[in-house]
This record gives C-alpha cells, sequence and structure tokens, in this order.
C-alpha cells in the first residue's frame, strides 16, 4: 500500500514538473514527503541500497506522468485553465498545515520553534513570497523560439538548461517549467518528448535516436541538478531548519496567485467557477490523504 501511495506521489510530483507555474517542490511539500525524498538524493552514495528503496516509486510515478501524461495535461491546461489550475492550488493547499507544523515543531530542547518566530522569520517569508511573484510577472508569454538540433554547441547548452531547470524544480515554489519557458526551452523539449513517444508506433528509428541525442544531454543535467540543489537545502534544513522552512512557507503560500495570475479573465464563467471550486476541494483532500503518515 505505501509502495501504490509513493508512486501516487511521484505522479503528482511529474505532473506538477510539467506544467509552468506549478512546482514539484511544492507538490512534495504539500505531501509531506520532500525532506525524505532530499535526503534519499543526498545519501544515494552513502546508503545506496535504502535510498533506491525509498526513491524508486517516485521515480517510477513521476517518469510515468512525464512520459504518459505530458500531452493530456498541456491539452487539460490550454482548454480547461481555471478548472485545472484549481486542483493543483487545492494540492498545494492541502498540504500547508504540514508545513506548518514543520515551523511549529519542539526543537531539540523540548521547546516549540514555531511559536518563537522574529523579524528575520517575517523578512524571509516576505521575501520569498514576493519571489514568486515577481518571477510570475516577468515571466508571463516570454517564451523565445528555438530550434533544437544535434550538435555540441547545442548539446552543452542543453546540459547547462537540464542543470538550471533540474535545480528550480527542486525548490519549493519554483517552477522548472516556468523557467524553461522563460529560457525558451519548454515547447521544444515537451515537442521532442511527445515527438519520440510517437515514434514509437511504427518504430521510427531515426527519429527516436535524433531525440534522445537531443533529449540525453538535458536529462544528464537534470540528474547534476538534482544532486547539486539537494546537497545544498539539506544544509540548510540541518543548520537553519526554522528558517528555511519559512522561506520555504513563503515559496509555496505564493504559489496558488502564480497560477492563477496566469489565468486569463475569459475563461472565468459560473460553470468554470462551480466545477473550479470541486476540483479544488479533490486536489485538497488528495495532498491532505497523500500527506499522512
Amino acid at each position: 500500500m505505501r509502495f501504490i501511495k509513493d508512486i501516487l506521489c511521484g505522479i503528482l510530483i511529474g505532473i506538477a514538473n510539467i506544467i509552468p507555474g506549478v512546482s514539484g517542490g511544492t507538490m512534495a511539500v504539500s505531501m509531506g514527503i520532500y525532506d525524505k525524498i532530499i535526503g534519499s538524493i543526498t545519501n544515494l552514495f552513502k546508503q545506496f541500497k535504502k535510498s533506491v528503496i525509498t526513491l524508486f516509486p517516485y521515480a517510477i510515478g513521476m517518469a510515468a506522468a512525464i512520459i504518459g501524461l505530458s500531452y493530456f495535461i498541456e491539452t487539460f491546461f490550454e482548454n480547461y485553465p481555471l478548472q485545472t489550475s484549481s486542483l493543483f492550488v487545492g494540492l498545494i493547499l492541502g498540504g500547508v498545515p504540514i508545513l506548518i507544523s514543520k515551523v511549529k515543531k519542539p526543537s531539540a530542547g523540548g521547546k516549540s520553534e514555531g511559536r518563537r518566530f522574529d523579524v528575520l522569520d517575517i523578512v524571509l517569508f516576505l521575501a520569498f513570497f514576493a519571489l514568486i511573484i515577481v518571477l510570475q510577472v516577468f515571466g508571463s508569454g516570454k517564451e523565445a523560439k528555438i530550434t533544437l538540433t544535434v550538435s555540441v554547441f547545442q548539446m552543452v547548452k542543453l546540459f547547462i538548461i537540464g542543470v538550471i531547470a533540474s535545480a528550480t524544480m527542486v525548490i519549493p515554489g519554483v517552477s522548472g517549467s516556468m523557467v524553461l519557458l522563460i529560457l525558451g526551452y519548454y515547447n521544444p523539449i515537451i515537442e521532442t518528448i511527445n515527438s519520440t513517444i510517437r515514434a514509437l508506433s511504427p518504430w521510427d528509428f531515426n527519429t527516436i535516436l535524433h531525440n534522445v541525442a537531443i533529449l540525453a544531454p538535458f536529462g544528464i543535467g537534470v540528474l547534476v541538478g538534482i544532486f547539486a540543489i539537494a546537497k545544498i537545502i539539506e544544509f540548510l534544513l540541518s543548520r537553519y531548519e526554522k528558517r528555511t522552512y519559512y522561506a520555504i512557507l513563503g515559496l509555496v503560500t505564493a504559489s496558488p496567485f502564480a497560477i492563477y495570475m496566469g489565468i486569463g479573465l475569459g475563461v472565468i464563467t459560473v460553470a468554470s467557477v462551480i466545477v473550479s471550486v470541486l476540483t479544488f476541494a479533490i486536489g485538497f483532500v488528495i495532498a491532505y490523504y497523500l500527506g499522512r503518515e
């Protein structure tokens, strides 16, 4: 049962990483598994077997979501933006109580750190809240047109883009897909993934080989970026746990505003609002259930 639950969590994280404005890190925090994933990544070589057992179901879920659901998720967001966005806002806010419990949990001395916040805690919360809003405002609608080709220069660029995107995917509240969108690589990479999937049916080997040559350096960059940022976050959580969680809380609580800011007013109708309330409730319940130990 736990294995299936972890796969479902991985699917939600994978879906979140596909969608510009939605953060996979936020999904992990909302479901109460962020610390566990970061710890397993950073200790992969020290505790290989334990880390692999922990990460395996999440990896299966994420891979299934990214490979199998990217087309459908994009279609839902294009045709039902408010309803689909509300589902993810529910998933995010459903996990906020778990995050609040992190800043309120007792310290090593038995005292509750969360009830003794100071000015720096509030400054961190507000600064990281504002960061997400600013990224959304400046990132909206600015994707450049880029054609992916197989060349040494392009492969190096894709590796660097993968490092940048994966680092932002790990940080709660920051959308790796939005960063790819700003850099102009979101649609080309999604189109390459979908092209590879379509080429599997007639077994178009030339197309598959071409696309793998494009996606491989990006994928390697993603792995390098995840390991690098996970080390940094683990250090912050071990040395400055309460302050780090106040910063994360700012990132997470700003995410719903950032998500809704990307929706045009033309899609808002009475029917869409009613359905959105339902999808929000569904997302909230799912996050609350998956976040329970």
